[in-house]
């Protein structure tokens, strides 16, 4: 919303607050697609018409910049004319408040094409066809060929690892998305490390420097950082639905980084889930839900990412063998721990006390989303208690060295390939992964300097 409507709401929110009726707006406003369902029942759930009236007005405002005109017209039709005078009494004559435009479409029939004498020549319904003269072609008359179609080479600046040109101008066109905005946009940072002893769920040693790592790598990146730790599944929702009501148009992306302890739960688009510090999961679905274009109206067509450091169940993964050319020395050692609730199996034997989880192993279309995963769905994820986990680490790292030139899934991939590489103690592996909704390419600003950017 613009921030002159703002004002106005907030100059008028007692008169507002004891004459609007909020059950005569709800369904206009739904069907005008400013609120959603479930906005309305949380409306609905704040208590008097009075608190109805109050959570209303607070809602519209991070609704866009269509929010204030379907106010006045939802009014108008319910005929409250003196609330909309009253709104519209401080607006300029000049410019009248722009209201939804219903546009018909045109239907145009389509051409028939005749054959006369070789020559095509487009017929509409009614129109007599007249066929194109043809000019004779004599030998003395030099004949020019018709131009052959080229195919364009790569310059070598375009070729795939190759370096991008510098000063490259980044608009939103089918190629990339536009990413030019001071600051880029919102990215949530939910770090739980220490959690209740009735969640069964044990401390996530090393968790912080993975946060802080990311912290400091989207500061650079030119985003607005906001962390919370050691949340209740009931705060996780909050947090979530609090960023889903910021007015990001202004932004042009949103990031939301979990770090926790995962799960296998169903599904029918993303996979996974994250515990609260008190047991409790939110399903990875949820999480994506509060910022599809439906709930967060601001971020539509706009890039929602989603890095999750959780396990995607409880399996381990031993690797296969490959040939000597493809496999190289393992890291990792005493200090490796997984994300995954301990399984009693034979091969409990190969590990050491030092293995904690970060998951319970239990049963397991939008746009412009992307959720990165640490490891593959159904599988634990390993976490180094002096380094941090292995999939923030080579994140972090790849992000540090190629942000500048590369897309986002390109260097995905690249951590992709790079924690394939690892291991636990010489024995166990871990697969990144992501589920791409993205439909053009996403190239993140790189800030000359680090300068944090306060929440």
């Amino acid at each position: 919303m613009e921030e002159r409507h703002k004002r106005i709401l907030q100059r008028n929110r007692v008169n507002l607050v004891s004459e609007l009726n909020p059950s005569d707006m709800y369904d206009g406003l739904l069907s005008k697609g400013i609120f959603t369902q479930d906005m309305i029942d949380e409306i609905k759930r704040s208590g008097t018409r009075r608190d109805q009236a109050r959570q209303l007005v607070r809602d519209l405002e991070t609704r866009g910049s269509r929010a204030f005109p379907a106010l006045i017209e939802c009014l108008r039709e319910k005929g409250q004319h003196s609330l909309p005078d009253l709104l519209l009494a401080g607006e300029p004559q000049s410019q009248p408040l722009p209201l939804p435009v219903h546009v018909r479409p045109v239907v145009r029939p389509l051409p028939v094409y005749s054959h006369v004498d070789t020559v095509v020549t487009p017929v509409y319904p009614c129109q007599p066809v007249r066929p194109l003269p043809i000019t004779p072609v004599y030998p003395s008359q030099p004949v020019r060929p018709l131009p052959t179609p080229t195919t364009p080479s790569l310059s070598p600046e375009r070729e795939f690892g190759k370096p991008r040109a510098t000063g490259r101008v980044r608009r939103d066109s089918i190629q990339s998305y536009k990413m030019d905005a001071s600051p880029c946009g919102h990215c949530l940072i939910i770090n739980n490390v220490d959690f209740e002893p009735q969640s069964e769920l044990n401390n996530r040693t090393g968790s912080n420097i993975d946060c802080d790592k990311l912290e400091r790598r989207f500061q650079s990146l030119n985003f607005i950082v906001l962390v919370k730790r050691n949340l209740k599944q009931k705060q996780i929702r909050q947090e979530l639905s609090a960023l889903s009501k910021k007015d990001h148009s202004q932004c042009d992306c949103c990031v939301v980084i979990m770090l926790s302890h995962g799960t296998e739960v169903s599904h029918n688009r993303f996979p996974g889930a994250v515990h609260g510090v008190d047991g409790p999961n939110v399903p990875v679905q949820l999480i994506t839900n509060y910022l599809n274009g439906q709930n967060c109206p601001s971020l539509q067509g706009k890039p929602k990412l989603f890095f999750i450091q959780a396990c995607g169940g409880g399996e381990r993964d031993t690797g296969f063998e490959v040939t000597p050319d493809e496999d190289r020395p393992c890291i990792g050692g005493t200090d490796d721990q997984t994300d995954a609730m301990p399984m009693s199996s034979s091969s409990d034997s190969l590990s050491t006390p030092s293995d904690e989880p970060d998951a319970r192993a239990t049963l397991p279309t939008p746009s412009d989303i992307l959720v990165s995963y640490s490891t593959f769905p159904g599988y634990v994820s390993w976490r180094d208690t002096q380094a941090g986990s292995w999939y923030v680490e080579t994140l972090d790292n790849v992000l540090e060295d190629n942000a500048a030139d590369n897309d986002l899934v390109t260097m995905l991939m690249m951590v992709n390939h790079e924690v394939s590489q690892n291991s636990a103690k010489g024995l166990y592996k871990q697969m990144p992964g992501s589920f791409n909704f993205l439909r053009k390419l996403l190239y993140f600003q790189v800030l000359p300097c680090q300068r944090p950017i306060q929440a």
